[in-house]
Parts: C-alpha cells; sequence; structure tokens
C-alpha cells in the first residue's frame, strides 16, 4: 500500500519514459536571469536609438510639408511668405510675438488671430494641421488642444518660424509696418551677422525657470535636446547636433529671461550657417 501512495507522489518527477526530470538549480536559474539581463541591456538600447530615429524622420517629414506650404503660399501671393499680423502691444511674457514678423512659435495671437505658421492652416495645411507638432515633444502637448485654440486665443506650435530678416525685437508704437516687398522668398535679407537668412524654421527648444508657469510660460523642447531639425527657405530639411546647446535656448536665469527674444533670433542665426 505505502507502494502504491509513493509512485503517484514520484509521478509528476518522471517523464513519459519512466525517467526522472531534472529540476533547474540555482546556479542554472541565475545564469538564465544574467542571459536575460544581458539581451536586456542590449535591445533596450536598440529600442530606444529606433523610436528615437523614427522621431526624428516624422520631424523632418512635417518640416517639409511646412516647406511646400511655404512655397505654394509664396507662389499664391507675389513670392512672399507668411508673414503677420502685426504685434499687438506687448504686455506680458506669455506674449510670444513681441513685434511684427518676429521669430515665434504662436499660431495663433491672444485675440485668435492667425500668426506666422498658422496663416497656412486655412488652405494649405488645412488637412494636415497636425504637421505644425513634432512627433517626438519631451514635454506632453496636445496637438488637438493646441489647434482648437486658434480663432479664440493664443497657440503655440513645436517649430519656431522666422518670418524674415526682422531684428526689432519690440515695435515702436509709432512706426510703420516693415514692408512686404521685403518678405519675398527670393529675397529674404540678410540676419543680424550680415549673413544671408537661409533658416525658415526650426525645433523649439526653450529652457525657462518653473516660476514662469504662472504665465503659461513653459519649457518647450524636442528630441531629448540631442539634435534639431531645420527647414531651409529653398526647401531643403537637415537635422544638426544640438550636443553643444547651439541651438538651445536657454533663460532659466531670471537675468536672462528678458534676453528670451533675442536668443531665439541667435538660434535662427546659427542655423543660416547650415550647409
Amino acid at each position: 500500500m505505502l507502494a502504491n501512495t509513493v509512485k503517484p507522489m514520484m509521478a509528476p518527477l518522471l517523464t513519459c519514459g519512466g525517467r526522472r526530470r531534472r529540476a533547474f538549480t540555482l546556479v542554472e536559474l541565475l545564469v538564465v536571469i544574467g542571459i536575460v539581463g544581458v539581451l536586456m541591456g542590449v535591445l533596450i538600447p536598440a529600442l530606444t536609438s529606433a523610436r528615437a530615429s523614427a522621431g526624428k524622420m516624422a520631424c523632418l517629414s512635417n518640416l517639409r510639408q511646412i516647406g511646400v506650404a511655404i512655397h505654394t503660399y509664396a507662389n499664391d501671393h507675389r513670392g512672399h511668405i507668411p508673414f503677420g499680423p502685426k504685434a499687438p502691444p506687448f504686455l506680458s511674457p506669455a506674449d510670444f510675438y513681441p513685434s511684427t514678423g518676429a521669430v515665434t512659435s504662436l499660431i495663433s495671437l491672444r485675440s485668435g488671430a492667425p500668426v506666422g505658421l498658422g496663416l497656412l492652416l486655412h488652405g494649405y495645411l488645412s488637412e494636415q494641421p497636425k504637421v505644425l507638432f513634432c512627433p517626438d515633444p519631451d514635454q506632453h502637448v496636445s496637438a488637438d488642444a493646441e489647434l482648437a485654440k486658434v480663432g479664440t486665443g493664443q497657440a503655440q506650435c513645436s517649430y519656431y518660424y522666422r518670418h524674415a530678416s526682422v531684428t526689432r525685437l519690440f515695435d515702436d508704437p509709432g512706426s510703420p509696418d516693415p514692408p512686404w516687398e521685403r518678405i519675398a522668398i527670393a529675397h529674404l535679407g540678410r540676419n543680424r551677422d550680415g549673413q544671408p537668412v537661409r533658416a525658415l524654421a526650426i525645433d523649439t527648444m526653450f529652457l525657462c525657470p518653473p516660476d514662469l508657469a504662472e504665465f503659461n510660460v513653459r519649457p518647450r523642447t524636442h528630441h531629448r535636446e540631442r539634435f534639431a531639425n531645420i527647414l531651409f527657405s529653398d526647401g531643403r530639411v537637415a537635422s544638426r547636433s544640438n550636443a553643444d546647446g547651439r541651438f538651445t535656448v536657454d533663460v532659466r536665469d531670471f537675468a536672462e529671461v528678458r534676453k528670451a527674444f533675442s536668443k531665439i533670433l541667435d538660434v535662427l542665426e546659427r542655423a543660416d550657417e547650415e550647409q
């Protein structure tokens, strides 16, 4: 009877041929865990790199489509690129459009009026408005929420857009609007360094103090700040390293905040130098 009891208890340890199965030893289990760990260590960086590469290519595709839209707009407007409207009085740090034609990431003003690249939303990017938003942001951004603000309030996209060779950082209330004939795609003028304007748009890389959040001014960066994608006036796009922070607008020091708009223009002027 004892033999009859033992046999069922031993059955799980026997194979179909009646041979005893050998369980994993602790050493073997640790080896398997180690191999899995090594594989994870190899695969995770590869997957991260693949994701970053996909984000870069999607962003470059967005900029390329924006470039096509700008050139189509120019063909319909006697060669002029999207420009304006006239900047309202600068009253708050949250106004990202201090002067008419200034470099801006806005697509609409506080009044809801389209500005900069936002002028392409009617007729030129109406079927694909989300190309104004980089698919690889470092902070959560809702493209739908921003696009819904156009027409009612201030909305911001993922790219700084440069209307032309505007060097004025703040409008003089008594000064006339910049002449439209200087904003032709074929004659964009020269930047503050005397070099031809070549870069029209670039990923926003903006760092600021957390205290500015009460003015709705927050960090807006992309691609982990490793590189910046650029749209040139001839329609070409390129990705350039940002390892040295040359395309980052860093105003985390409060003393630098007042220089923010000049620093944004600095970034575009560095992009002008890229081939």
